[in-house]
């Protein structure tokens, strides 16, 4: 079933991993289903113990993940219908719905549990929060 994009950044993700079936225990899988609204996006995040194959069943997506420091490389490509794109474990990532109709994909990790970190999330909604001066220095 389509998941809910009416929200700030267009997209729901449908997971379903270990805690949703319990029997994918020790199997290493996990799937999530991606909808996006006309310019939706699944904001930058990292999945710390999982790989994630990507494929787009309708629509059109912009995706790229960024290589480590010191290089930071951007690595992205416009994807279609049927097109694949792999993003490494534990690297910034992120798709966007460059099309003009609503997209879907769906996402295979390596992993029963990947959990994912979204970046701004993390930085800017921490509880605590991070000091102000720290991460005005940091962007």
């Amino acid at each position: 079933m389509a998941g809910n994009t009416s929200n700030k950044q267009g997209s729901a993700v449908t997971a379903v991993n270990v805690a949703h079936i319990a029997r994918l225990n020790t199997l290493g899988i996990s799937l999530a289903r991606v909808d996006y609204d006309r310019y939706g996006q699944n904001p930058p995040h990292i999945h710390p113990r999982a790989t994630e194959i990507l494929t787009v069943v309708e629509g059109s997506l912009y995706v790229g993940f960024v290589t480590s420091n010191p290089e930071n490389k951007l690595f992205s490509k416009a994807l279609n219908k049927g097109d694949v794109f792999v993003f490494p474990q534990g690297l910034i990532h992120f798709q966007y719905n460059c099309g003009t109709t609503k997209a879907i994909a769906i996402a295979a990790l390596s992993s029963k549990n990947p959990g994912v970190i979204t970046i701004a999330n993390a930085v800017f909604g921490s509880k605590p929060s991070i000091l102000d001066d720290i991460v005005a220095k940091a962007f």
